[in-house]
């Protein structure tokens, strides 16, 4: 009997626990119709209620890291337009970071690239617009317009005292993930800038074509303003240099979403020695090859500290026909280091010398940095 009331009182003690944080969870609810209703009342200009709305569930998600946000069903439907791989814009991906909009990576040869944006510029002013305070959703949709259509970007920039004031002209961007060539002919370059449904296909291609050569030295995977993309793209790409070993894991809460992946036997470049270049552009699926080719000492990373977005979105449709994208796992190395907010660390530092650099040009300083390591 004592053993029964004792359980009995345990449950009691539970369902109080329950209850009360139930309640005040309500409360919370509560407060925020009180809120909204003296918004609506006292503001000194009229609100829309339904704009209002979005915005907290925005601000509910944006609270939790700068990757999670809510797709208003129009901006859910954009969304799905761009992912088609030709589409009109300037070319830029982009995040939040305490509340403003930063770039993670112009792509290349896109209006943004070629008129100069860098990656870790901040934009402050889009149109006339102070974007700082708005949504990430709220800033994408300010730099939305038709194809030919031009639109002024005012950008803050580390190292620059003056803000930066750029006129683009939007385009179709079209987006080629590989470039290639045989440089100094003893030295296989490849260019990766994203990684979508064909990049392994055609980096492995690459690799078979420079293999041909009987004077290759070695390899660079240039990954310098990727901003990422596929997951099994990355590890396909990451398995092409290795012989074994874990390439990265995730871990969430859901059991279903813990998982690691391992390399095959068979490095396709038969050991030759091979440099990848990282920039700060360089997030995600960039930053899971680079780290998990460095943590096996199977490259030399050379230029500077990657993003650190280390995390694994998830787009989950809701009734109204928007979205929300939530953060459901991140990843981790082999050496069991996050990325997130860390990055990957170059073995070599080299800074970028020019404002602007073109790849394989004379003034690009960490592209020849990495050619004469290769040739000794």
């Amino acid at each position: 009997m004592k053993k029964l009331l004792t359980f009995i009182t345990v449950a009691l003690f539970f369902f109080e626990i329950s209850y009360s944080d139930n309640s005040d969870i309500y409360k919370k609810i509560d407060l925020f119709g009180e809120v909204l209703e003296k918004i609506n009342k006292e503001y000194v200009n009229e609100i829309d209620q339904s704009k209002s709305m979005d915005a907290a569930i925005n601000g509910l998600l944006q609270s939790l890291d700068p990757y999670s946000a809510y797709m208003t069903p129009e901006s859910f439907e954009g969304m799905q337009t761009e992912t088609s791989g030709e589409f009109g814009g300037l070319g830029i991906e982009v995040g939040m970071e305490a509340g403003v909009v930063k770039v993670i990576s112009p792509i290349d040869n896109t209006p943004a690239s070629k008129a100069g944006l860098k990656a870790g510029d901040y934009i402050v002013k889009v149109k006339n617009v102070q974007v700082q305070g708005k949504s990430l959703m709220e800033a994408v949709d300010l730099m939305r317009g038709p194809v030919g259509s031009s639109i002024e970007i005012t950008v803050r920039r580390r190292g620059v005292k003056k803000a930066l004031v750029f006129n683009i002209t939007r385009e179709i961007i079209q987006v080629q993930s590989v470039k290639s060539e045989l440089v100094e002919n003893n030295i296989g370059y490849i260019r990766l800038t994203s990684f979508n449904e064909n990049s392994s296909d055609q980096i492995k291609k690459n690799i078979k074509k420079f293999n041909k050569n009987k004077d290759l030295k070695g390899f660079i995977l240039d990954l310098r303003n990727n901003p990422g993309g596929l997951l099994s793209q990355a590890i396909k790409i990451s398995d092409f240099f290795l012989e074994n070993g874990e390439i990265v894991s995730t871990k969430s809460r859901k059991v279903s979403e813990n998982r690691k992946w391992f390399a095959k036997k068979g490095d396709l470049t038969n050991g030759k020695t091979l440099v990848v270049l990282i920039n700060y552009g360089s997030a995600s699926a960039s930053e899971i090859v680079a780290g998990a080719l460095k943590d096996h000492k199977r490259a030399i990373i050379l230029g500077e500290n990657s993003y650190g977005k280390g995390s694994v979105q998830s787009i989950i449709p809701l009734k109204n026909r928007g979205a929300i994208r939530l953060t459901i796992a991140k990843y981790y190395l082999p050496s069991g280091k996050s990325i997130s907010e860390v990055g990957v660390t170059p073995d070599i530092e080299v800074i970028e010398s020019s404002e602007n650099f073109k790849f394989n040009s004379e003034t690009d300083n960490q592209l020849n940095f990495a050619l004469k390591l290769l040739n000794g």
